[in-house]
C-alpha cells in the first residue's frame, strides 16, 4: 500500500467516526456514502471503487444504528401518500359504480312507467266517446 492509499483510508475511517458520532466537519452530516466521501475529503468513486470495504463497513454501522436514510424515508412517505390516494380513488370509484347502478335501475323503472302511460293514452284515445243526453 502506498502512503496516499493509507492516508485515504485513515481519512475515511475518521470521517465515518465523525458522521456516526454526529459531529461532521466538512459535510451535511447525512449518513450516506456521498456525505462520507465529502467528510473524508475524497471523491465518491475513490470510496465506492477503491475502498469498498470501508464503504460496506460504514453502511453496516449505519444499519446497526437503525438509521433510515433521508432518501428512503422520503420514498416511504411518498409511498404511504400514494397508497392513501389510491385507496381514496378506489372508494370514489366504488361509490360511482353504486350510483351508476342505482341510476340505471331508475331509468329502467321510468322507461317502464313511460311505456305504461303511452299504452294508457293509446287506449284512452281509441275509446269511443258518446255524448250524454
Amino acid at each position: 500500500m502506498t502512503s496516499d492509499h493509507i492516508d485515504e483510508r485513515d481519512a475515511i475511517k475518521a470521517a465515518a467516526s465523525r458522521l456516526l458520532a454526529g459531529t461532521p466537519q466538512r459535510s451535511n452530516g447525512a449518513l450516506t456514502v456521498v456525505a462520507l466521501a465529502e467528510e473524508a475529503g475524497v471523491k465518491r468513486h475513490v470510496l465506492t471503487h477503491r475502498h469498498t470495504d470501508l464503504k460496506d463497513l460504514f453502511n453496516a454501522q449505519v444499519r446497526i444504528l437503525g438509521h433510515v436514510p433521508d432518501s428512503e424515508r422520503r420514498l416511504r412517505q411518498e409511498l404511504d401518500t400514494t397508497r392513501h390516494r389510491v385507496a381514496e380513488a378506489n372508494e370514489h370509484i366504488r361509490n360511482l359504480k353504486n350510483d351508476n347502478d342505482a341510476l340505471a335501475r331508475i331509468v329502467n323503472v321510468l322507461a317502464t312507467e313511460n311505456e305504461q302511460f303511452r299504452d294508457q293514452l293509446q287506449d284512452a284515445s281509441s275509446a269511443v266517446i258518446r255524448p250524454l243526453r
